[in-house]
């Protein structure tokens, strides 16, 4: 297992087209947090990707901004914001992973593996992020913008969506960006039984009409409201 782990990883070192000088940062990174758990008290395991993650995360979110800055120079604010927001999300970077085949390369714990984790979006996801961060801590930020631009080719091979994974952020930052206080919600009727309740939801941004929608609860339609009101404005 230990050979096919070993050729995963530098199978994986191809696709990046990256040739780490510290390998150290590449195992790191693709390690998970399951691993050493239940070592003795004292003793430390392995260093895993969490910390990475958290930097990978900002790089690519750095790197798509830009990307999305320079390729389409005439789209507004809401279009750029929706588009980062999908090319950075669990999914997008799941795509990757599996792509670069991110799953075999994984150092996992015994239990972790024995459900599937590397199969996981989710674990996917992180390692990929955390990969990033050990390309742009190996070799700067060029290098991660070179494996970045091969690794999400295939994401930006389609025009900038509109669709909004998280329409209350993008609200947030649509009125934000115009100099607007938070939008607010306001929940204006709440009707049905306890098991099977139906609420309507107002959404108030300054400078425009306020807005109503429904859903079987709260956060629904709360989501539904921002979805609505950024339609109206035409920002989707």
């Amino acid at each position: 297992m230990a050979n096919t782990r070993a050729e995963a990883v530098a199978a994986l070192e191809a696709q990046l087209g990256h040739h780490f000088r510290d390998k150290a940062l590449l195992d790191r990174a693709l390690t998970h947090a399951s691993v050493g758990e239940g070592a003795p008290v004292g003793v430390h395991g392995p260093k895993h990707n969490e910390r990475l993650e958290f930097l990978g995360d900002r790089v690519l979110g750095l790197l798509v901004a830009d990307k999305l800055s320079r390729d389409y120079p005439t789209a507004d604010e809401g279009l750029l914001s929706s588009s980062l927001h999908a090319l950075v999300d669990k999914t997008a970077c799941a795509r990757v992973g599996e792509a670069l085949g991110v799953g075999p390369a994984l150092r996992l714990s015994p239990g972790e593996t024995k459900t599937g984790g590397r199969r996981k979006a989710g674990v996917i996801a992180d390692a990929v992020e955390a990969v990033l961060a050990a390309v742009y801590l190996d070799g700067g930020l060029e290098a991660a913008r070179a494996v970045f631009d091969k690794a999400w080719a295939a994401e930006f091979a389609a025009p900038p969506s509109r669709t909004v994974t998280n329409p209350k952020s993008a609200l947030q930052e649509w009125a934000q960006g115009r100099g607007r206080p938070l939008p607010t919600y306001r929940v204006a009727d709440r009707t049905g039984s306890d098991h099977a309740p139906t609420f309507t939801v107002e959404v108030t941004v300054e400078g425009v009409e306020p807005l109503t929608a429904q859903g079987r609860s709260r956060q629904e339609a709360e989501k539904a409201a921002a979805t609505a009101l950024l339609k109206r404005e035409g920002v989707i």
